[in-house]
């Protein structure tokens, strides 16, 4: 994706944001009868803008400073800095004539806005673009969770079949292999027949923020593209649609499983089964130091049954798991004050954070 689109893409992305936000502080102040004299998507700075027109006691425009935008409201001190009006008396029409609850409704309803947004965002993207879930009575019911190198330092081991978590049952895969795992919890899995409690500490979120994983359900790995920096992958005779079945005489289960074992075979060879219209071959490849061979790959979730996101399942699931992400978003920022989370990482947090527990391994990868 080339610079430019990125940049549109960001300015579309910032311009629908700061359009709610300040919508929601405009609607609640017309409801209360207080005159709104400027709706302004980014800042007129200076007096320039791109584009405007008055409708009513309100002006309407698009600024030129792509950094925010605001809602001039009669009788609050804003962004406007409009000291000036504050010199005469409260007239009916303004903010400062009217009771304490609605002042506190109107500087809040932006944020509500927001809030309201990414519920129904959520509920759009499962309901019409993700489809469906994996239940958690799918995966125990073939094989259990695979249990990863940093996962088994914790007590999980491969085959666990997931029962709850913090005390509470979820019939979704997702909601186990999530923030609440992470960030601290008591995991109860059937192993064997025997209810087993894996207590995860706070701290182990700093494994999913290297990139690994505590427990992966099966996958299938496929060669999506070779590297043109790193020629491990490419000089072993690996090519594009490859679909990497083995390692080392071990059958691939996950994803996780491949990076455990790249990551304890930096600087050695490998032997990779790669499944091919002509049948598999298998190749000699040597892992650099890196743990990295020089090839991107395609995740796919293994042929589980799943479930659809019904109309109902989208609302009670987006709204859910909206709400969860402002909470986490939350905890990373209290994390990062309370300096759990190294400063260097701190640039891409909370909402990097959020979105890496989102991803839950399944999706397109690189860099291996």
């Amino acid at each position: 994706m080339s610079p430019l689109i990125q940049a549109a893409q960001l300015i579309l992305a910032l311009t629908i944001l700061v359009f709610i936000h300040e919508l929601g502080h405009f609607l609640a102040a017309r409801m209360f009868g207080v005159k709104v004299e400027k709706f302004y998507i980014f800042f007129d700075a200076w007096g320039k803008k791109i584009w405007s027109f008055k409708r009513g006691d309100t002006e309407y425009g698009i600024g030129w400073l792509p950094l925010g935008g605001y809602v001039k409201i009669a009788g609050m001190i804003d962004e406007s800095l409009d000291k000036e009006q504050m010199k005469s008396e409260p007239q009916p029409w303004e903010l400062r004539a009217k009771p304490n609850w609605q002042k506190f409704i109107v500087m809040i309803a932006g944020i509500v806005m927001n809030v309201i947004l990414g519920v129904i965002l959520y509920i759009i993207i499962l309901h019409r673009f993700t489809g469906d879930y994996l239940p958690v009575s799918s995966v125990n019911n073939d094989g259990g969770i695979y249990a990863t190198e940093a996962g088994m330092k914790y007590g999980f081991q491969t085959g666990d079949k997931l029962v709850s978590i913090n005390g509470k049952s979820f019939e979704r895969y997702e909601d186990f292999e999530s923030a609440r795992l992470y960030f601290g919890s008591d995991v109860v899995v059937d192993r064997n027949g025997s209810m087993q409690t894996i207590n995860v500490p706070d701290s182990a979120f700093r494994d999913k923020m290297r990139g690994q994983s505590l427990i992966d359900v099966k996958s299938i790995v496929i060669v999506n593209a070779l590297s043109d920096t790193v020629h491990n992958a490419k000089d072993a005779g690996m090519m594009k649609g490859d679909t990497i079945v083995s390692i080392n005489g071990a059958d691939l289960i996950c994803v996780s499983q491949m990076m455990d074992l790249f990551r304890n075979s930096k600087d050695t060879d490998v032997r990779i089964g790669v499944k091919r219209t002509s049948g598999v071959d298998t190749l000699s490849a040597h892992v650099n130091k890196n743990g990295q061979l020089g090839f991107e790959m395609n995740v796919k979730l293994y042929a589980y049954d799943t479930l659809p996101y019904t109309f109902g399942k989208s609302l009670s699931y987006g709204t859910r798991d909206a709400f969860e992400v402002f909470y986490f978003q939350a905890v990373s920022v209290w994390r990062i004050i309370r300096g759990d989370i190294p400063a260097r990482d701190s640039i891409s947090s909370p909402i990097g954070i959020a979105k890496l527990f989102s991803e839950n391994g399944i999706g397109r990868l690189s860099g291996s």
